[in-house]
């Protein structure tokens, strides 16, 4: 059987036994490859919605036509995993989600301990705020490992997400925490992480910044656990 990864197979509208193998650049367009014909503010509130006009280059030659999409504008977040390697355990935080309302797992979630940049904060530094804010956890910055950024859903949203990793002590972790002037109502929970992964597994854990954390964890545990001696 021929193995590859996903990312290094050409991709058609139909499957081949003749399959090749992508040896150039995969990604065949960048920005300068689109054209924004023009941009507005369709509402403001707590979150805002843009709409966009725009044309762009197409894999079989020329341009598209002008296309109109709205796009979701709810700013950059960063999101930490604070992981005790002493205990093997992780800190999840639990807390209301109006956007999970109509999912089958309920708008109260288990989640990464996260938050939104303040003016000219840079993403560290909202991880340390928020681990404070949310968990009540003093968070050294020599203790932290950068994860990745990723899109949430490129789609129709712009948000990215700074991702990190930090060595805690769990021992004392516990209570009910967040800022009352957000409405925030969070209740911290310590969370071996094999059990961790079990809910993982069980789907009991369906947002995506959590889901992503976990697994990256799962994949480079030994490799962090060097880092941080």
């Amino acid at each position: 059987m021929l193995s590859v990864s996903v990312l290094e197979i050409s991709v058609s509208t139909y499957w081949s036994p003749t399959m090749t193998i992508t040896k150039e650049p995969l990604l065949r367009f960048n920005l300068t490859d689109v054209e924004i014909v023009e941009k507005s503010r369709k509402y403001q509130g707590f979150f805002a919605l843009d709409e966009y006009k725009f044309r762009h280059k197409l894999y079989g030659g020329g341009y598209s036509q002008v296309l109109t999409r709205e796009v979701f504008e709810r700013g950059d977040a960063v999101a930490l995993l604070p992981y005790d390697p002493v205990n093997d355990a992780v800190v999840l935080i639990e807390q209301f989600r109006p956007g999970a309302l109509a999912s089958q797992t309920g708008p109260w979630q288990l989640e990464l301990i996260a938050g939104m940049f303040s003016k000219n904060e840079a993403p560290l530094d909202v991880a340390i705020r928020e681990a404070k804010e949310e968990a009540n956890l003093d968070v050294v910055p020599e203790k932290v490992t950068k994860v990745m950024n990723y899109l949430s859903s490129s789609g129709g949203m712009s948000e990215c997400i700074h991702l990190y990793c930090a060595s805690v002590d769990s021992k004392n972790v516990n209570g009910v925490y967040g800022l009352v002037t957000e409405g925030e109502d969070i209740l911290v929970h310590v969370v071996a992480r094999k059990d961790a992964e079990k809910l993982l597994a069980e789907g009991k854990i369906p947002n995506a910044a959590t889901i992503i954390a976990l697994q990256w964890l799962a994949l480079n545990i030994d490799k962090l656990k060097a880092s941080w001696k």
